[in-house]
């Protein structure tokens, strides 16, 4: 009996000190929110927001100036625009919400990162393009590697000759980081949650998006209460797998999250603008102990 209980004592201490699924959640409601609204983006690729022709922005991109600081107290009225049809969006879905304003809480413990998401349930009815799934929720993080990605953020993945793309023939073009590399540290991490099964998957995007190999993700789950979606994430820290960034307190990385609402899929989803994420540091958002 003594040697069962030493056993088991060890074998805790082990998976605490990995930081592994026993790691405990923090207490949300003394956590900090940020509201960021999530909006349709439409056809608007990296390609076209460059193109100084068709982009006011492309100039202030140039000089240095970030999406959000542009556009971040307008992105409603910008999903507006091209959920309507009135603006790069050729395939209009009757009763798609414009924009999402989300939640979004992070905190961490030495050992592990914990995100948490929150909004209200829009009102849908458009096609069921994911039958099984009628959320998925997806984040990825930039180590500071990628052009851009520090401005434009998760857009720098999302090019016009990816599926789903108006006039694209190669349906299995994934969304991909230019000239990517994992080996290189030219990638972003990505991690997702998907209704149905109400479980994470732990991957990356470098030349293509990969959905597997990461070893970061400890737990996703999500559940919905009355009209309120909250799902929350746990990822160690240190990282471990395929195309999973090291983390470390006092460094801030880029930072940006999608939702695909009322069974879509593709590029039918509502994004953010980039933002930064710090652990234990001054940021958009901040991972505090």
């Amino acid at each position: 009996m003594q040697k069962k209980l030493i056993a088991s004592s060890i074998a805790l201490a082990l998976t605490c000190a990995a930081g592994g699924a026993l790691a405990a959640a923090p207490d949300w409601s003394k956590v900090p929110a940020k509201k960021i609204t999530v909006f349709y983006p439409g056809v608007s690729p990296m390609e076209w927001i460059t193109k100084g022709t068709e982009h006011g922005g492309a100039k202030g991109l140039r000089k240095g100036e970030s999406c959000a600081a542009c556009h971040d107290e307008e992105v409603a009225d910008m999903g507006k625009k091209m959920v309507t049809g009135q603006k790069i969006e050729p395939h209009v879905i009757k009763g798609k919400a414009a924009a999402i304003p989300v939640s979004v809480q992070a905190a961490n413990d030495g050992s592990n990162l914990y995100m948490r998401f929150s909004w209200k349930q829009p009102a849908g009815g458009g096609e069921k393009m994911d039958a099984d799934n009628a959320v998925k929720l997806a984040f990825m993080l930039d180590d500071n590697k990628i052009e851009r990605a520090n401005l434009s953020g998760c857009w720098e993945t999302c090019h016009q000759d990816v599926r789903t793309m108006p006039d694209v023939k190669d349906d299995k073009k994934t969304k991909y980081v230019k000239d990517g590399n994992v080996a290189g540290g030219k990638f972003y991490d990505l991690l997702q949650w998907t209704s149905k099964a109400n479980k994470g998957r732990d991957g990356y995007i470098a030349d293509k998006r990969v959905m597997e190999g990461g070893k970061a993700l400890v737990e996703a789950k999500g559940e919905k209460k009355g009209d309120e979606w909250v799902v929350t994430f746990t990822r160690k820290l240190a990282g471990g797998g395929e195309g999973d960034i090291a983390m470390a307190s006092g460094k801030t990385y880029n930072f940006g999250f999608a939702i695909h609402d009322d069974h879509t899929h593709g590029r039918f989803h509502h994004v953010s603008l980039g933002y930064t994420l710090g652990i234990d540091t001054k940021a958009d958002i901040t991972a505090g102990k």
